[in-house]
């Protein structure tokens, strides 16, 4: 398992998370199984943002033992009184169901206590009125809960929060459909989606990927909004390689499942290279490195995908990119214009042209 670190909190996050989409399909004995598996496997982080109220003994029973090695983000504002999922900006409600959830847990903090699932700018002015803010923010004060997060599909929303509180984690649904304005939760434009990302690497601010999948919808041709298909490693590697990306979050629910999610750890680059989505991207995203590193590899040793991440974040203000740009080993100025680059990029991207560009820049 590979690990990334919070800037903001010094966590050591695994890259895959747990995401609990599924668990609640499974029968108690299997759902707790493949938790522990989970536990095993190297999966340190867990999102509790679940279908069903019954899933949380699950984890209680999973992980009460290991709970100082394990990381959760707890939702305020997913109300389960019902039983079922529910939403709510109601300060009272969510107070009476992270009580009910900190019993069920086995737990008496929180490691990230987010700010559940604001879409609209409305959302979060509500989420200030009726109380759910501050009771948050009381839970901090206390000690109950560690850290501040964020969750939301919606760039322009994400950017009002962040420029009016701290946040040290932020839940973004990111895949190739939703950046390319595909699917359900494809809010924002591929600019104002990678926004978000590099303003999230340039602060510090980690992201936990929900949704890397699209619902299933990009692993099935006949369903895919592409009319191909992409692998479960492929959606995976393309979250990771998004900046500030932390960790993904994918759904399991039985042991076979986590099994399958965890021999992404040990697969090789041909089967985690999503370059498959320059065929079917948009006019926009022409011409755009999405650091896919499909050019690799360059006869002169340099890390093209890197490179221009960091060139990306140095536009965008990032302070520490330039650093992180001198420290790799090779830098764009080596490059000889051998043209490889340029052949195998499936995005249109003039990487001779682009490392001109960079390495003028950085001078």
């Amino acid at each position: 398992m590979e690990y990334r670190i919070n800037r903001r909190t010094g966590d050591r996050i695994s890259t895959i998370g747990f995401g609990t989409s599924y668990i609640a399909d499974a029968p108690e004995k299997e759902a707790v199984e493949a938790i522990r598996r989970a536990y095993e496997g190297g999966i340190n982080y867990y999102d509790l943002a679940t279908a069903e109220g019954r899933t949380f003994p699950y984890f209680g029973k999973a992980l009460s033992d290991v709970r100082k090695d394990i990381l959760y983000q707890v939702h305020f504002g997913a109300d389960y009184h019902k039983g079922t999922y529910g939403w709510t900006t109601d300060g009272e409600m969510i107070r009476r169901s992270i009580d009910w959830q900190l019993r069920e847990l086995k737990t008496d903090y929180i490691d990230y206590g987010f700010i559940h699932c604001l879409d609209e700018v409305s959302d979060w002015n509500d989420y200030q009125k009726n109380g759910a803010f501050s009771f948050l923010m009381e839970m901090k004060e206390q000690g109950v809960v560690k850290y501040i997060g964020l969750s939301s599909h919606t760039p322009a929303t994400i950017q009002k929060v962040l420029d009016e509180i701290p946040v040290d984690m932020l839940m973004f649904s990111i895949n190739p459909g939703y950046d390319y304005q595909k699917g359900e939760y494809a809010k924002g434009s591929l600019d104002e989606r990678g926004a978000i990302c590099r303003r999230c690497e340039s602060e510090g601010i980690g992201i936990s990927v929900m949704k890397p999948f699209s619902g299933g919808q990009l692993l099935d041709a006949a369903l895919s909004p592409f009319g191909k298909g992409m692998t479960v490693y492929q959606c995976l590697q393309y979250a990771l390689d998004r900046p500030g990306v932390l960790t993904v979050l994918p759904g399991m629910g039985s042991v076979k499942q986590v099994e399958e999610i965890l021999g992404f750890c040990g697969s090789s680059e041909e089967e985690r290279d999503y370059s498959v989505i320059g065929s079917f991207k948009p006019a926009d995203a022409v011409g755009k490195c999405v650091y896919c590193n499909h050019c690799k590899p360059c006869p002169k040793g340099i890390d093209i995908g890197t490179v221009n991440k960091y060139y990306d974040l140095a536009r965008n203000g990032d302070s520490m990119a330039a650093e992180h740009y001198q420290g790799l080993e090779i830098h764009a100025d080596a490059c000889v214009k051998c043209g490889h680059c340029n052949k195998r990029c499936p995005f249109g991207v003039d990487q001779m042209k682009r490392m001109e560009e960079i390495s003028e820049y950085f001078k």
